[in-house]
C-alpha cells in the first residue's frame, strides 16, 4: 500500500466520521418532531427546518469554554476526544464496498470491538475529572453498563464469526446467506440491545439521566468539548449501524453489487439508524437494576444459546 493510498484511506476515513453522524443528527432531529410534535426543529431555516443543524453549530461555537475551578485541567480537556477517537478507528475498519476499507485488518472484527470499548474511557475520564458528583456518578453507572452489556455483544458477535469461520468483516459478508436472517436472529436482537446500552441512549440512558443526576459525566462541560461528547454519540450510532448491517444485513450484498455496493451498505446502516432513533422516541428509561437484570438473566442466556445452536450447525 503506497503513501498516497493510506493517506486517501485516512481522508475517507475521516469523511464519514465527519459527515454521517451529523446526518444522524439532523435525521433524529426531523424524526422526533414528527413522532412527538416536537415542532422548534421543523422551522429553522425555511422548509422543513433544513437550517437547524447549522443553528446547533454555531450555538456551540458561541457558548463560553468553561473548565470547573476544581477540575484535573488536561484530563478534563482530553475527555472528550478520547471519546471520539475510538469510533474514528472502527469506522476505519469497517469495509463499506468489496476490498474498500480505510484499515484492512485480517482480523477486522477483533479490531472494532476492542476500539469500542476504548471508548467509555473517555466518559469515565469526563466524569472523575469534573470535580462533581453527578459527573462521577454518572461516569460509574457508565462503567457499569460497559461490563454488563459488553458480553452479550461479544457472545452475539462470536456466533456470527463461527457461522462465517472467520473474523474478518469482509470475509463475514462473503459467506452471509439470507438464511442468516432467521437462523442469527436472536444474537442480531442481543446486539442492537448491548449497542444501545454502550451509547446510553433511551431506554438505556441511566448515565445521563437529566432527571436524576444533570447529565451525568457532561454535566459541567460547555461549548464545543460538549458538542464533541454529543457528535461521538452519533458516531457510535453510525459505526453500530454499519457493523449491524455488515454482521447481519449482508452489507453491500445485492443488486448491482460490484457497482452499488457501497450504496447498499449505506442504505442498510441506515435503516438501522432509523431504528435506533425509533428505539429512543418511542421507549421510556429503564430503572439501573433492571438494565443489569435485562443483560444478565436476559441477554447473556440467549447469546448463549445463540453461539451453541451456531457451534452445533457449523460442526454437523
Amino acid at each position: 500500500m503506497g503513501a498516497l493510498e493510506i493517506v486517501l484511506r485516512a481522508a475517507a476515513a475521516l469523511a464519514m466520521l465527519l459527515v454521517l453522524p451529523l446526518l444522524v443528527g439532523q435525521t433524529e432531529h426531523k424524526v422526533m418532531a414528527h413522532m412527538q410534535g416536537r415542532l422548534g426543529p421543523m422551522y429553522a431555516g425555511g422548509y422543513h427546518g433544513w437550517a437547524q443543524l447549522v443553528a446547533d453549530g454555531v450555538k456551540f461555537v458561541q457558548k463560553e469554554d468553561i473548565i470547573p475551578a476544581a477540575a484535573d485541567r488536561r484530563v478534563f480537556k482530553l475527555a472528550p476526544a478520547l471519546a471520539m477517537i475510538p469510533y474514528l478507528l472502527a469506522l476505519a475498519a469497517i469495509p463499506l464496498h468489496p476490498g474498500y476499507a480505510a484499515i484492512d485488518a485480517p482480523a477486522s472484527l477483533v479490531f472494532v470491538l476492542a476500539a469500542t470499548s476504548v471508548g467509555v474511557l473517555g466518559t469515565l475520564m469526563a466524569g472523575w475529572a469534573s470535580a462533581n458528583k453527578y459527573a462521577l456518578l454518572g461516569a460509574m453507572r457508565s462503567a457499569a453498563q460497559l461490563l454488563s452489556y459488553e458480553l452479550p455483544m461479544v457472545l452475539a458477535v462470536a456466533s456470527v464469526a463461527l457461522a462465517a469461520g472467520t473474523l474478518s468483516l469482509g470475509e463475514i459478508v462473503e459467506a452471509w446467506s439470507p438464511w442468516w436472517l432467521l437462523w442469527q436472529l436472536p444474537g442480531a436482537v442481543v446486539f442492537l440491545t448491548a449497542a444501545v446500552a454502550e451509547l446510553q441512549r433511551p431506554p438505556f440512558d441511566m448515565p445521563v439521566a437529566d432527571s436524576e443526576i444533570v447529565f451525568g459525566p457532561y454535566t459541567e462541560y460547555t461549548g464545543l468539548r460538549f458538542a464533541l461528547f454529543l457528535l461521538s454519540e452519533y458516531a457510535g450510532i453510525v459505526m453500530f449501524s454499519l457493523l449491524f448491517a455488515v454482521l447481519y444485513l449482508g452489507g453491500w450484498r445485492g443488486p448491482l453489487a460490484d457497482w452499488l455496493g457501497w450504496a447498499w451498505t449505506l442504505g442498510k446502516g441506515f435503516l438501522v439508524a432509523l431504528l435506533l432513533i425509533w428505539l429512543r422516541v418511542s421507549w421510556p428509561r429503564l430503572r439501573e437494576d433492571q438494565l443489569q437484570r435485562l443483560a444478565w438473566l436476559w441477554l447473556v442466556p440467549i447469546a448463549l444459546v445463540q453461539l451453541a445452536i451456531t457451534a452445533v450447525a457449523v460442526v454437523s
